[in-house]
């Protein structure tokens, strides 16, 4: 069985991340009152009482210019919850958010979309393994399907 990694957003993006967003907005913290957001520093829900921040991120323009390509019209930018302050990042290695139904979009070396696949709790692993073996994907994203944000990424450990 391969073993998928689940990327959280990295450290130094994160820096930048809780100065201003990739939208250009400053960062606004807030204490989380109830808890449950989805944090993609650390990969875990919030607990009530943290502060987190909601910052616009552009996952596949960020991994584009890390890789030397142009996303084309495939560069998107949208709604993530990271922590205000820095964090211990994840906590073990087991893929996080897997309760639900999730999307994964795969994309190609040159940042274009391959497709993508709706994958129900438990079945994740098929998933990946569906996704990494069809030629040509180069990084495979995990989404909600509720509002189709961005969770993190995956690659082959």
């Amino acid at each position: 069985m391969t073993t998928y990694l689940a990327r959280p957003i990295s450290p130094t993006v994160l820096k930048e991340l809780r100065s201003a967003d990739d939208a250009g907005r400053r960062t606004v913290p807030v204490t989380d009152q109830e808890g449950g957001a989805p944090l993609r520093c650390c990969l875990r829900r919030s607990a009530p009482g943290e502060r987190i921040a909601l910052v616009s991120y552009a996952p596949l323009r960020r991994w584009a210019a890390e890789n030397g390509v142009d996303p084309g019209a495939y560069d998107e930018q949208g709604p993530v919850f990271i922590h205000a302050e820095e964090c211990g990042g994840p906590d073990g290695d087991a893929l996080p958010f897997t309760h639900a139904h999730r999307t994964l979009r795969r994309y190609s070396a040159d940042g274009r979309i391959l497709g993508g696949r709706l994958v129900e709790p438990g079945d994740f692993e098929a998933g990946f393994a569906e996704a990494w073996a069809e030629p040509g994907v180069a990084l495979v994203q995990v989404r909600a399907v509720e509002y189709g944000c961005f969770l993190y990424e995956v690659r082959k450990g």
